[in-house]
């Protein structure tokens, strides 16, 4: 097929999923071309059937604010055209669901297109009063719409009020990049032999609460030598760096910024901490589920759907750290559990969420919606 994909190209879990997505698709043989305002942050593989089309954004001074969601639009139709593209799908439906249908209308009302809703576009966006019916209308008019966790799916259907047909498809991991194995000398520039590592991947929203991370590596660390491993950047980076002034461990927490290639750095770690307020499916988790290291995560959205408690990792209740901080500690005071969870979190990720399980779901489905439309 001659798929079409928008994102949006940063480092959030959306922005990733939609990248592997078709980085996946393009080594089955599909043609994908990204429709975005700037490259995708993990589109590097030089894959002859990947494309990338900018969508300009004019700046003209009678804009306060430039019409993105309208040039979008513009430039799918023009590619749809152009390039002869079978299916859009698009990811995180403000302002991308709105745009693709423009982008049918322009071009007749009946091209194909399939919304993908990750978590933040219907819990706190979708569900805000001013995008709350914009939100409903893109649902509701998309020929296809999916989510990545039963969760997310019910929530939809709550928020929206909306009787519309949504399959799940989960997110997914390619296990051959995401695999167990500890390089010695990576893990060296960041704990020694004797002390343990937590692990934290996001983009520092407050929604993560990244601040319970910093609570829970001094918690822990006040019985075992601990350091904390913070990868992405965000708004909550500096009241993060401040809090492990005050708490006294500046020097165990270590902020490397934004990572193209987090695999390796994942592989080296003890646990990963995901406290997030709230999670459409937890991509962190699965990322990290998938180098064998066990996550310590907040019991909420779609997380008990990757994480099973007390088997492949621990879920607490919402910024509770003292709880997080004992699950970890638990991890960290029994060798092996901490590999048993492990290696059950890696056997359940090839299980369910492996790219080739889930990759054919996704072209079942474009099949489907192109028949149906």
């Amino acid at each position: 097929m001659n798929i079409g994909i928008t994102c949006y190209p940063t480092y959030g879990g959306s922005g990733i999923v939609a990248t592997e997505l078709g980085m996946e698709l393009s080594s089955r043989g599909h043609d994908v071309h990204f429709i975005t305002y700037a490259n995708p942050i993990r589109l590097s593989e030089d894959l002859p059937r990947l494309h990338y089309h900018e969508v300009p954004i004019s700046d003209y001074p009678l804009f306060q604010y430039p019409p993105y969601s309208l040039a979008l639009a513009s430039r799918m139709a023009k590619t749809i055209e152009s390039e002869g593209l079978d299916l859009l799908h698009v990811h995180y439906a403000i302002p991308h669901s709105i745009s693709a249908w423009l982008a049918s209308h322009i071009l007749g009302g009946a091209f194909p297109f399939v919304t993908t809703l990750h978590g933040t576009d219907v819990t706190l966006v979708g569900s805000d009063p001013s995008f709350l019916p914009i939100t409903k209308l893109s649902i509701e008019q998309s020929p296809g719409t999916t989510t990545i966790s039963r969760y997310l799916q019910q929530e939809t259907q709550r928020v929206f009020s909306t009787k519309k047909e949504i399959k799940v498809i989960p997110n997914f991991v390619n296990c051959d990049r995401y695999r167990p194995g500890v390089d010695v000398e990576l893990r060296r520039q960041y704990a020694t032999p004797e002390e343990k590592l937590l692990i934290h991947v996001s983009n520092f929203r407050p929604v993560k609460r990244i601040l319970d991370c910093v609570r829970v590596l001094a918690r822990v660390n006040e019985e075992i030598p601990s350091r904390l491993l913070m990868i992405g950047d965000g708004p909550d980076r500096v009241p993060a760096q401040e809090l492990a002034q005050k708490l006294g461990v500046t020097d165990r927490v270590e902020f490397i910024g934004k990572q193209l290639f987090v695999a390796p750095l994942l592989a080296i770690a003890d646990v990963c901490l995901l406290p997030s307020e709230m999670e459409g499916f937890g991509l962190a988790a699965l990322e990290a589920a998938a180098c064998g290291v066990p996550t310590v995560a907040s019991n909420v959205g779609g997380l008990p759907e990757l994480i099973d408690n007390g088997s492949n990792g621990f879920l607490v209740p919402v910024g509770d750290v003292e709880a997080m901080s004992a699950a970890a500690l638990t991890l960290f005071k029994d060798e092996d559990q901490k590999r048993a969870f492990g290696e059950a979190a890696r056997r359940s990720t090839e299980m369910r969420y492996s790219a080739s399980r889930i990759i054919p779901q996704y072209e079942a489905y474009y099949e489907e919606v192109c028949c149906a439309n």
